[in-house]
């Protein structure tokens, strides 16, 4: 899914104010809630030893014409059958982003295709999808030389050892809804965070990192948060969420200058400095602000549609199930939806430590699954597999609480 601004990319910033209308009005776009998108993302490792480094020029030659000029210098980067790009991320996980659909059961028929694609062009390298948030065997190693990705790894770096994690060993699955119509945007968007802990609990699969067990549920909920906090975590929810996130945006550093062959930005540089004349003789224009809302990794991130980015990676078809749990719960009434998920709302971080564990996780995530199978059949999707994802979510949460009391 992708969103457009309304100014001229070349046009200069005249003040933080004028760039913070702008974000506003990009980031948030109203309308009736009609399309949805998907996106997967998956580490990827030699099939006879996941603790091998990987190289980039086999992982070119995997993805062929489908490989991105982040990889290939001149690729086509062609799409896959079914309309998916391949994309890669700093450290070589591979990601597919389909075109946006009114119908989940052809977003899921279509995602499914082009994931199996993916999968089989990886495998005649002798390559395999990994099955984790975060890659469980190999500490993180950049192979991407990009100017972007140097910078970013240059201003995380100074932060600590989480943003190099994020980048390099980290796979989550996206899931991108619709704003909605303007009276509603504001609780769709606190829905989407309260259901964030409950959801993150459920799917938790990333607790190992580079061989060793990390104490957490999620340590890729761990390792995003902790990149450039707070910019990183949830925000506090406004009652107005645009404005909030314009100067969320404002406020945060610039990652990228992309000026030169190097692009490091100076330490402390906010946009909103920026955009009010910080740098003298250099004023951001509005292509400089697309690209630094590009740099900003929050749980939920408003593209003109809003993208939940707070998603483990799932193995094999694992993504359908929070993909259907999600895009119903989302279809229901907010107040119903808010009253599951307030027993967890905000612990996030108690949900990435301990998951399902947590009393009051545990309890939003019940609550989470009764009502979102409830309404599942609002999604279209064939009655079977409305039965195999409750069975499975159901599966989910009872294990955890037999667990508890057989202990």
């Amino acid at each position: 899914m992708t969103s457009s601004g309304g100014s001229p990319a070349t046009t200069p910033i005249g003040s933080r104010a004028e760039a913070e209308g702008y974000v506003a009005m990009v980031c948030f776009k109203h309308g009736p809630p009609r399309l949805f998108g998907v996106e997967l993302e998956w580490t990827v490792h030699h099939a006879d030893d996941p603790h091998r480094p990987l190289d980039a020029g086999l992982l070119s030659k995997a993805l062929g014409m489908h490989a991105p000029a982040t990889l290939v210098r001149g690729s086509p980067q062609l799409p896959l059958s079914r309309g998916a790009l391949v994309t890669v991320e700093p450290g070589g996980q591979v990601e597919i982003s389909g075109p946006a659909s009114d119908s989940i059961p052809q977003l899921i028929d279509d995602t499914a295709a082009d994931a199996a694609e993916l999968t089989a062009l990886l495998l005649d390298a002798d390559l395999v999808p990994g099955a984790y948030g975060l890659d469980p065997f190999r500490t993180p190693r950049r192979i991407l030389t990009v100017p972007r990705y140097a910078a970013m790894e240059h201003a995380f770096q100074r932060l600590g050892p989480h943003g190099p994690r994020m980048m390099c060993s980290t796979a989550g699955l996206q899931i991108c809804l619709d704003a909605g119509e303007q009276d509603e945007t504001a609780l769709r968007w606190r829905a989407l965070h309260d259901l964030g802990p409950a959801l993150v609990g459920l799917f938790a699969n990333s607790r190992r990192r580079a061989g060793s067990d990390t104490g957490w549920a999620s340590a890729r909920t761990q390792a995003t948060f902790g990149t450039c906090a707070p910019f990183t975590e949830p925000p506090p929810l406004d009652a107005d969420p645009a404005a909030a996130w314009a100067r969320t945006a404002m406020e945060a550093p610039v990652l990228c200058l992309r000026r030169g062959d190097t692009w490091d930005a100076p330490t402390g540089l906010t946009f909103g400095a920026w955009a009010d004349g910080q740098l003298p003789g250099d004023r951001p224009t509005y292509d400089d602000l697309d690209y630094h809302l590009s740099t900003l990794f929050p749980p939920v991130r408003p593209r003109g549609y809003l993208e939940v980015r707070y998603l483990d990676a799932q193995p094999g078809d694992g993504w359908i199930a929070p993909t259907l749990l999600l895009t119903a719960l989302m279809s229901a009434p907010m107040d119903q939806v808010l009253a599951a998920a307030e027993p967890a709302a905000g612990r996030w971080f108690p949900a990435a430590r301990e998951g399902l564990k947590d009393t009051l996780v545990l309890r939003a995530a019940r609550d989470v699954v009764a009502l979102g199978t409830e309404v599942m059949d609002r999604t279209g999707v064939d009655p079977e597999l409305i039965a195999a994802v409750a069975t499975r979510l159901q599966r989910a949460v009872d294990t955890t609480t037999h667990g508890r009391r057989a202990s």
